[in-house]
């Protein structure tokens, strides 16, 4: 396969009276975060059209709808242009706002800052942020660094995205987060010589076509699959790639722990496993056999409702191919037992010897630390202090350094302070972030005290993150002193609950970096280059960050961070290269080291292995044992399923699973956006054709779906895609084109798909939620709630000059 990879063109030149920028978008609107290489036109100071770069490494010329769309956002004649305030006690009356300026603004925030810090202290003001975005990964700087509270949160009930799966690397393997290798940071991809085509790349709870999920481009395996690798999908429903695998493991939501056991329980009693990685570099492979030696996969198939020889065929299918990798996703996050999950899936892909090899996990060094990190800290098995996790993951180069500056300027009274350290102390160790749930009770119940400021970082967590989001709403507009927002739009969470919003930039129009995987693998840099001024009054994520740096009297900002170039070298480029030299490259790929357990590139001490404290894979992790959990996996059923609970079951009959990434949104992002809401007019469920006739529903017929704590409309999907006893609902909808006023604004109400979903059910150390694997029932509706779209396109449809 070949890609047409030189344009001979320069990152920037003039073409047919226009100028062409080449660069990578992140966000927003959303690529997360592989970012689509894109050519931007610009005449007389406005974005003419937007083409993919065929010159782009990763994405040879291929662009996401959110990409193609990007005028209708840039354009949007709803899109927020200008800060605006109302007094605090007309939260929620959409006529209140009026428009100020950016330094009234400022002096507004630090003036309540101020206040607050007085009053309560500087802890109970807190940052709570979406999706990790260009904005997204700025959270816990925001609060540590410039406001001096330890509370970054996400509002996201067990931050159950990425982060399981990351606790769970850093526990077992001591690096970062693994994502499967697809040539991505060699010189020369796929085609490179040090590369090595997978046999097989088993997609676990993930769909990358449609997410670009954790730096994996989707379209990836498809050239993968052109040169040979098989598939097997562990997903409950039937997608495009599961209908082209060799095995297709269609299992009950929430039971992917038991089928993870069972894959090793095959793989360790049938000795298919790579016996001289296992000798060298794991720790603990008698004690985990033993831990999976009841969950045959026979015990697992009445777990999972998969068939014992298909779980046993995919088994060994994965173990006897060479290499192999594994592409996990949120299924893992969004399941109380998903750390268990996570470590069966690490010890998979440790026992069969495919860890930072080619065509394997390739997993980050610790190169971002080199400079903060003098050597390994001990780790001790009576070290159960939050300080002494959180040292112990830094040690290892496995943290977010770059993130950490403000945390580390903190004093240990406010550290202390910080919400969940000692009920979850591991989940708090290692993020170095508020425990999501206990601050869901902070705001709502005042304990452990109440929070008075919040700071909603691109986050509209009533209609997209947030279990129980009327609870979360009327928190935030009852308890909470001053809360503001930075947004694109107005959405329902910053109508119903703020006191102020500011107005963001897009990705044309600002400079940043971009990191597929998030940097620690460092298989690419790319630049998104600014090719227009920010629309209106508009600004840059990072330049707000800046400005209040120096307006609260900042001593770091003073001295470093005043512009978002600033904020580029030091935040994203660990002061290593200058962002104009990188702007002209667009893109970098420093080559990548495979097997660097066997080299000292993955620990700070640089002594060979891993950054554990048994320097190998801990299959029986001591840092899991440390933190009062259980050094070994486990399958614990959900609170809520056929199993665990059968006369719930009977009035709830059907598991509930939401999440899965739509083609035309991120999120909640790009309701407004004509020609994106085209594609996906009305919020869909999809229902098996057994269930929807046992239910009277037909196909295209309104719905509402319920449980004992909510209930939320759709419209129904008839289709043999899901399996039965399960249904699949698409989640972040609100509906922009209704009417702002009340307290239903936007009709935020209507398809409050979270609604049904508790906070509080999760793991023991405070990770994962139940997404994915509530119960509910479903009945059809006799009223119709399509959507009038000349009402979207006359109310958000581009206006040209």
């Amino acid at each position: 396969m070949e890609f047409k990879t030189d344009l001979g063109k320069p990152w920037r030149w003039e073409e047919d009276g226009m100028t062409v920028t080449r660069s990578a978008m992140w966000g927003p609107p959303g690529c997360h975060p592989t970012s689509c290489g894109v050519k931007l036109y610009v005449k007389d100071g406005k974005l003419i059209k937007i083409e993919g770069d065929e010159n782009d490494p990763i994405t040879h010329g291929r662009l996401c709808p959110r990409c193609l769309a990007m005028r209708d956002y840039l354009y949007n004649p709803e899109r927020l242009t200008y800060p605006m305030k109302r007094d605090l006690e007309k939260r929620g009356d959409a006529d209140a706002w009026e428009r100020i300026t950016w330094d009234e603004a400022y002096a507004l925030i630090k003036e309540k800052f101020e206040y607050v810090k007085e009053t309560w202290g500087a802890e109970t003001f807190s940052v709570f942020e979406g999706t990790g975005r260009d904005a997204g990964i700025m959270g816990t700087e925001i609060a540590q660094n410039i406001f001096g509270s330890p509370n970054y949160a996400t509002p996201l009930s067990g931050f159950a995205c990425y982060q399981p799966r990351n606790t769970a690397t850093m526990s077992v393997l001591g690096a970062y987060y693994p994502e499967m290798d697809y040539g991505a940071g060699l010189p020369g991809g796929m085609d490179d010589p040090e590369f090595v085509v997978p046999e097989i790349i088993v997609m676990w709870g993930k769909y990358p076509l449609v997410s670009n999920g954790d730096g994996l481009f989707g379209h990836a395996v498809i050239d993968l699959m052109k040169r040979g690798t098989k598939i097997i999908s562990v997903d409950p429903r039937v997608t495009w790639l599961s209908t082209r695998s060799e095995w297709h493991l269609r299992l009950r939501p929430g039971t992917d722990t038991a089928m993870a056991m069972a894959w090793l329980n095959v793989i360790m009693n049938e000795g298919i496993y790579d016996k001289e990685f296992v000798d060298l570099w794991c720790y603990g492979f008698d004690e985990l056999k033993e831990a999976v030696a009841e969950m045959t996969p026979k015990a697992a198939a009445e777990i999972t409702g998969v068939n014992a020889d298909i779980i046993r065929g995919a088994a060994r299918c994965y173990a006897n191919a060479k290499p192999a990798s594994i592409a996990w996703g949120l299924a893992i996050d969004m399941n109380w037992n998903g750390i268990q999950c996570g470590h069966c899936i690490l010890a998979l892909m440790a026992i069969t010897g495919n860890i930072d090899i080619p065509g394997g996990q390739i997993v980050g060094g610790s190169e971002a630390a080199e400079s903060e990190v003098d050597g390994q800290v001990e780790i001790s098995a009576d070290a159960g202090a939050t300080d002494s996790i959180n040292d112990a993951f830094q040690a290892g180069g496995s943290s977010f350094f770059w993130l950490m500056e403000g945390w580390n300027r903190m004093d240990d009274d406010l550290k202390g302070k910080i919400i969940g350290k000692e009920e979850y102390p591991l989940f708090v160790g290692s993020l170095s972030v508020a425990q999501s749930d206990m601050i869901f009770d902070a705001v709502t119940k005042g304990v452990p005290y109440q929070i008075r400021m919040v700071w909603l970082h691109t986050t509209n967590l009533s209609n997209c993150i947030g279990a129980e989001p009327d609870k979360w709403v009327d928190g935030l507009k009852e308890n909470v002193y001053f809360t503001f927002a930075t947004d694109l739009f107005m959405t329902p969470t910053v109508q119903q609950t703020c006191d102020l919003i500011l107005p963001v930039a897009l990705s044309p129009e600002h400079n940043s970096v971009t990191f597929p995987h998030y940097g620690m693998t460092n298989i690419s840099i790319r630049a998104t280059n600014k090719a227009i001024e920010p629309y209106g009054e508009c600004r840059d994520d990072k330049q707000i960050c800046c400005d209040l740096g120096q307006i609260l009297d900042v001593d770091v900002f003073k001295e470093r961070y005043h512009t978002t170039e600033d904020w580029i070298y030091y935040k994203r480029l660990y002061a290593r290269q200058s962002f104009e030299s990188l702007a002209k490259n667009v893109y970098e790929r420093p080559g990548y080291d495979y097997r660097k357990f066997e080299k000292g590139l993955l620990r700070g001490d640089r002594q060979v292995g891993f950054t554990t404290a048994s320097g190998r894979v801990e299959l029986y992790s001591s840092m899991f044992e440390m933190s009062g959990e259980e050094p070994l996996p486990y399958y614990k059923e959900p609170k809520y399923s056929p199993i665990s609970d059968p006369e719930y079951a009977k009035r709830y009959p059907f598991v509930l699973t939401s999440g899965a990434r739509e083609t035309v949104y991120f999120h909640s992002e790009g309701r407004q956006i004509p020609r994106l809401r085209e594609i996906n007019p009305n919020p869909l469920v999809e229902i098996n054709p057994d269930d929807a006739a046992a239910r009277g529903i037909t196909d295209g017929q309104w719905v509402e779906i319920f449980n004992h704590m909510g209930k939320a409309k759709f419209k129904a999907k008839v289709t043999p895609a899901v399996r039965s006893g399960v249904v699949m609902a698409q989640h972040g909808w609100w509906f922009p084109e209704q009417d702002s006023h009340g307290n239903n604004p936007y009709g935020m109400k209507q398809t409050q798909l979270n609604t049904l979903v508790p906070n509080h059910l999760n793991g023991k150390l405070g990770f994962g939620a139940p997404y994915k694997n509530m119960m509910c029932d479903i009945r059809p509706l006799s009223q119709t709630y399509d959507v009038d779209m000349k009402c979207v396109y006359d109310k958000f449809g581009i206006k040209e000059d």
